[in-house]
């Protein structure tokens, strides 16, 4: 089986939504079960005592942690981690199950063809200091958008399910009228137009909404995709 759900901020209280107490459908599932973390995962960020403990908490679950960055990354530590492949598409192996999804790529998980591109803008950007709290990696870079584009058009246009942080700049304006529209945001709204999917599921805005069928935006709730 496979579940999404939003941003976990470790070692912020927004991991607890991954507590056997809040999600009880864990104990029985296995590794070949998956979680799918829709950015700001936040676990490789100081490589502080604290941090090891969540991601070998993590390690030590049943299913396996999959997820995507968000803007609230290390993005120095993260890109240290050595490549790997993983269900055909390129990841980063944190762990013991636990994977970095990578930016442009489709996995082929239970079935389901997953396109995966993290990233999108802080909006506190005045109150971070680069390199410390802030990366200018947290948008993807030009390259980063043209291989994700080759990579959708080596699959006919077609996936099952897309994941991001941020969303497109249509469903950005009714979900966060605030947020300014960014390369990623239009360069998803292309991607909404050009590309045949059955979801989307995006993170960022900490909030659980359903805009439709297609698109809905998570952050609390753990949803079961299949």
């Amino acid at each position: 089986m496979i579940y999404v759900t939003g941003d976990i901020h470790i070692p912020s209280s927004d991991i607890q939504k991954l507590s056997t107490k809040r999600f009880p459908e864990q104990k029985n599932l296995s590794e070949a079960d998956y979680l799918i973390i829709c950015g700001d995962f936040g676990g490789i960020w100081n490589e502080s005592s604290e941090e090891r403990y969540w991601i070998k908490w993590l390690s030590d679950k049943n299913f396996t942690t999959l997820f995507i960055d968000g803007n609230h990354e290390n993005f120095d530590l993260l890109n240290k981690y050595s490549e790997c492949c993983f269900c055909g598409g390129k990841v980063h192996k944190i762990a013991k199950k636990v994977y970095h999804l990578m930016r442009g790529e489709i996995f082929d998980i239970c079935g389901k063809k997953i396109f995966t591109l993290g990233g999108a803008s802080s909006h506190d950007k005045e109150y971070r200091k680069e390199g410390k709290s802030w990366w200018e990696e947290e948008l993807p870079s030009q390259e980063q958008l043209c291989i994700a584009t080759k990579t959708l058009s080596c699959s006919d246009n077609r996936v099952d399910i897309i994941i991001s942080h941020c969303a497109p700049t249509s469903l950005q304006q009714i979900i966060a009228p605030e947020y300014a529209s960014d390369c990623l945001t239009e360069y998803f709204e292309k991607v909404k137009k050009t590309v045949l999917y059955d979801k989307w599921f995006f993170g960022h805005y900490h909030k659980d909404c359903e805009i439709d069928s297609k698109h809905t935006a998570v952050f609390d709730k753990i949803i079961k995709i299949c």
